[in-house]
């Protein structure tokens, strides 16, 4: 960061600015606010004066409140943040950082559970309409074979075609149409 005359003038403009909106009153020119020791790391104290009453230093307490009352301006002047730009003594005023009621891991917790209870329960209802719609059928069945009317064939668990017992089924596999070929 380049600091120079003229960022040092914007420093104490803004400082002066501040002491100005804290205390309607007060009368701090940009010439009031002096900077002492200041390093190439950009560091350094200062100190406001009151001219009014001959050069006597303004309260601390006083300019720690109108700096943290606009350390917003100050920070927007400067480009910069609470993080990156530091007053000692004077509280950052960044909110904490915000921490949820619940936990992360039991709204994890809670999602996963849910999804896990929800693929139970769609399981056991299918089952149950499965399991009905297949007495269903089987009664189907009973009474149609109670009634004679047709014959059902289960093979294996699965129902076969039905077949007219009375008119016979032919296998067109097996009947030839003509002897042309020799019977092995």
């Amino acid at each position: 960061y380049a600091w120079d005359a003229n960022e040092e003038y914007l420093f104490k403009a803004m400082v002066a600015f501040a002491m100005r909106r804290y205390s309607s009153k007060s009368t701090t020119q940009i010439s009031d606010v002096l900077l002492c020791n200041v390093t190439d790391r950009v560091s350094f104290w200062f100190v406001v004066t009151d001219s009014s009453q001959n050069m006597t230093a303004v309260p601390g307490s006083v300019v720690e409140a109108a700096i943290r009352m606009n350390r917003n301006r100050i920070n927007s002047a400067f480009l910069l943040s609470d993080k990156t730009l530091q007053f000692l003594k004077i509280t950052s005023t960044l909110s904490p950082p915000v921490e949820p009621s619940t936990p992360v891991w039991l709204i994890v917790f809670g999602v996963v559970l849910c999804l896990i209870v929800a693929g139970i329960v769609f399981l056991v209802v299918a089952g149950i309409q499965q399991r009905k719609k297949k007495n269903k059928e089987s009664t189907e069945r009973e009474n149609l074979e109670e009634k004679g009317e047709v014959t059902v064939t289960v093979e294996n668990g699965i129902p076969c075609e039905a077949l007219d017992l009375k008119a016979g089924h032919i296998n067109g596999v097996f009947a030839a149409d003509d002897e042309r070929f020799t019977s092995l």
